[in-house]
């Protein structure tokens, strides 16, 4: 039989494109390794050309792009158009997804539990009038915590208008543990603990080296573990989301459990570096990385 061509998307565009080059090159290896013919895209911002690298079309195209343009349904769309099947989520999922603010309206909506938050323009946020510190301060359509702003009680630190949007996600902080749990497929892959070596789990905390540790398992009670993995199942399915998917969370220990567990947003374009959050889990759950690259490649689809 032909070896299955397939295309991995690594780069692009976005403020997360350097861990999309190291996600997107390791794929590429473990892909080749499993036996399939492989080639690398970094995907340019023009349709036309884009279209033009997909000549001859490939099998499949493995989506390895973080951010916008690549997380955020414009190169599922792109995709869909050609015909060609793609792993992660399909357009629909992927947008709202991106949009921090419609996701969290469908998680409230399916009855998952969310941080109190609201939708705020550069003026109110610089006057500090949402609401009482501690908060916290966001893009409503980034990722990797590419620009987000925590606000601490008497803090004199003052937040200058470029680091702003005309609007941004200000939601309450929680204090407590940083949790995450992979969904491959229906099926949660156990939860993880993130703990940063500084203040709190940032971009360096996420890609630099030793900038964090991952506890795998997760020490939880056993009942918030379970509703962990209960959660971030029902918030793939409420989203639509297939494939793989990464759901955040934050756990205020001091409640009694399971309260205290939080919702923060879903990864529809997960990190997959080896020592990434998603292989980690899997990896757990006595699936390779490898094992892992396949798998997307063989559940991949393509919207009707």
């Amino acid at each position: 039989m032909t070896a299955k061509r397939v295309a991995v998307l690594r780069g692009g565009w976005s403020a997360e494109r350097e861990v999309s080059l190291w996600s997107g090159r390791d794929c590429a290896a473990a892909l080749r390794q499993k036996g399939y013919d492989v080639v690398e895209i970094d995907p340019p911002r023009d349709p036309a050309a884009f279209a033009a690298l997909l000549t001859p079309k490939p099998d499949v195209v493995f989506n390895a792009l973080h951010g916008r343009g690549g997380e955020d349904g414009h190169i599922q769309a792109m995709l869909n158009l050609m015909g060609i099947p793609y792993t992660h989520s399909g357009l629909l999922a992927s947008a709202v997804a991106m949009d921090k603010p419609m996701a969290k309206a469908v998680f409230a909506a399916a009855g998952l539990p969310v941080v109190e938050g609201r939708v705020a323009t550069r003026d109110e946020i610089l006057a500090r009038t949402v609401m009482a510190a501690p908060y916290v301060v966001k893009p409503s359509n980034e990722g990797s915590s590419v620009g987000v702003i925590i606000v601490r009680e008497g803090e004199n630190r003052s937040i200058a208008a470029e680091e702003l949007k005309d609007t941004m996600l200000v939601e309450r902080f929680i204090p407590g543990r940083e949790l995450t749990v992979a969904v491959m497929g229906e099926r949660a892959l156990g939860v993880i603990e993130i703990v940063a070596r500084g203040t709190w789990y940032d971009y360096d905390a996420k890609y630099s080296a030793g900038g964090s540790a991952h506890i795998c398992p997760a020490d939880l009670p056993p009942a918030v573990y379970a509703e962990a993995e209960r959660i971030a199942v029902a918030a793939h399915k409420a989203l639509g989301c297939r494939g793989v998917s990464r759901a955040d969370f934050r756990y205020d220990d001091s409640q009694a459990a399971p309260g205290g567990l939080y919702l923060l947003e879903v990864n529809t374009q997960p990190g997959m570096a080896p020592t990434s959050l998603v292989p980690d889990a899997a990896k757990a759950a006595g699936i390779s990385y490898a094992e892992l690259c396949a798998w997307m490649v063989e559940g991949a689809a393509c919207d009707a």
